[in-house]
């Protein structure tokens, strides 16, 4: 099995989301992280989507994505190719330690008692994964973790790959590969 980050553009629209989630659940696909958020354009959306698939799943997942109807354009975000970050919220006991695994990681001190420290810190995978690791003998209390979002590095963006005008294919862009689906 391989873990694929895919970028979704769909219509900003009641609904969507449900009806890409229940896509997945129907084929029996857990999603391993969601992040959906607004664009630059505020009729379309951004659902970043992270999978854990095998072999040809990745082609038939994105071919049924781009079968509903309010999909505008799939991309696979490669992490060579992409940035990708996460977000991490976690409360831990307000000690030296975990103030000085904290200051290690550089991590946002956003609030601060006696008893706790609640910290922030924005990374890829393996930073979050990291910073959690050094905390966790300390004592977790709490966390919340975002899903991963990706950005395309370079010029090149998605919606110029994919759009022209609101759902239309950028037939004449150079970047716009064959291995996305576009509406």
């Amino acid at each position: 099995m391989a873990i694929h980050t895919l970028a979704v553009l769909v219509e900003n629209s009641p609904g969507v989301l449900a009806r890409v989630a229940s896509l997945f659940s129907r084929r029996g696909y857990n999603i391993d992280s969601l992040a959906v958020g607004p664009t630059e354009n505020p009729a379309v959306s951004r659902m970043t989507i992270v999978l854990n698939l095998e072999g040809h799943a990745l082609d038939q997942v994105s071919a049924q994505l781009f079968k509903l109807v309010n999909v505008i354009g799939i991309s696979e975000m490669k992490s060579s190719d992409s940035v990708q970050r996460e977000l991490l919220l976690v409360k831990v006991p307000a000690n030296p330690v975990t103030k000085g695994i904290a200051a290690k990681f550089d991590a946002v001190i956003t609030d601060e008692n006696d008893q706790s420290l609640s910290l922030e810190i924005v990374g890829d995978k393996d930073r979050i994964e990291q910073l959690l690791t050094a905390l966790k003998p300390h004592g977790i209390r709490e966390l919340v973790q975002s899903g991963l979002v990706a950005l395309e590095r370079g010029a090149s963006t998605l919606a110029d790959r994919t759009l022209t005008t609101m759902g239309t294919a950028n037939e004449s862009s150079p970047d716009n590969k064959t291995a996305d689906y576009q509406n």
